[in-house]
């Protein structure tokens, strides 16, 4: 095959990340993620692609493990569509306590991966000292910026406070007993965005339809145990919500388990988790971790610098939104939900992404 086709099954790869995800609602209604790299490749990443190399990219997990049904898994899922639309070489080392994360990624740098993912802020300075030793090699970090970040490093961050605003304004909209819940993994700049953006779209919706809505907030202080994650959804539910939006990584699957059990929503977080329980399952505030890693992997391939840089994906770029599908919710909520979306993306609306922030929004409703 020559340069040409070469160019073209590189431009069929960057469709591939496009495609898969929209801002709010289906990819036929909401723009598509991050439209601007979705251009042709120039000649430095067509000289890339004739070498007929075979990448290799792997992650290293956070303790929530590759199966927990929301973070990790959606960052495994990036790399599986990254080898679908080039056939690069993919893998992930699973992390079963924060110790293990200098010999993971010591043994990916050491067996030959040009390019490791660190999946959550709690492996960022393992990433970062083992990349000062593996100069050559490629790095890149979900959840997490440097105040310096190295020239083989990536930071790549959310603006998790927009759709997790969304969600709050849909469960002020749709609880009966005027209590809601915030269920968290552990408190940090990262889950603040979750926990402020959730409770300042309830506040949102208390002043825009003369509400009352009140928020319960309780932290597992891990990502990974779902009993003591259902235990307090259980007890959060018992005192009065109805509604509970859950950020806890593997321990949130307790939480919607104690939803199905008890009969009440819960809104699952990173993707889509109706799937868990279509019954209780109110919507989702995504963060859509899969095509960003798909995104900067195939950058990364096609030659283009990565390194150096954080990159801020939000609803304007189309990585973090809401699931179209809201069986559970009427017409007129999911209706109203994406027009507050489209504020955000003309940034007419901006969520909270900490306390301070969120006192300042709710200051000036």
């Amino acid at each position: 095959m020559g340069k040409n086709g070469k160019k073209r099954k590189a431009v069929s790869g960057l469709l591939v990340a496009a495609c898969i995800l929209s801002a709010c609602g289906s990819s036929e209604t909401g723009p598509q993620l991050l439209k601007e790299w979705v251009v042709e490749a120039d000649a430095e990443a067509a000289d890339v692609q004739e070498q007929n190399r075979v990448y290799r990219v792997a992650m290293v997990t956070d303790i929530g493990g590759v199966d927990d049904q929301g973070f990790n898994q959606s960052a495994w899922d990036g790399l599986e569509a990254l080898k679908n639309a080039t056939g690069a070489s993919v893998s992930y080392v699973e992390s079963q306590s924060e110790e293990d994360f200098v010999p993971n990624f010591t043994e990916l740098a050491e067996n030959g991966y040009t390019l490791c993912w660190g999946v959550g802020y709690q492996c960022a300075d393992a990433l970062l000292k083992v990349a000062e030793k593996y100069p050559e090699v490629n790095f890149a970090i979900i959840d997490n910026a440097y105040e310096e970040t190295p020239e083989n490093v990536t930071a790549v961050v959310f603006r998790a406070q927009e759709p997790s605003f969304i969600v709050g304004y849909i469960a002020a909209c749709v609880t009966k007993t005027g209590s809601v819940g915030f269920v968290g993994g552990v408190p940090s700049d990262i889950i603040d965005q979750f926990q402020y953006g959730f409770e300042a779209g309830v506040a949102y919706a208390n002043h825009l339809h003369h509400k009352n809505v009140t928020v319960s907030v309780e932290y597992v202080g891990n990502f990974y145990d779902s009993v003591s994650g259902g235990q307090i959804a259980d007890t959060m539910y018992g005192n009065g919500c109805d509604v509970i939006y859950a950020a806890a990584g593997g321990a949130g699957l307790g939480v919607i388990e104690s939803a199905g059990k008890n009969g009440y929503y819960v809104i699952g977080v990173d993707k889509d988790q109706a799937y868990l329980d279509p019954d209780h399952v109110l919507s989702s505030g995504m963060k859509k971790v899969d095509a960003a890693i798909l995104r900067v992997s195939q950058d990364y391939e096609q030659g283009r610098a990565i390194g150096g840089k954080t990159l801020s994906f939000g609803m304007a770029e189309g990585a973090v939104g809401i699931p179209e599908n809201h069986e559970n919710y009427s017409d007129e909520i999911y209706d109203a939900a994406i027009g507050l979306c489209d504020e955000i993306k003309a940034g007419k609306l901006v969520p909270p992404a900490n306390e301070e922030e969120y006192k300042t929004f709710v200051d000036g409703l």
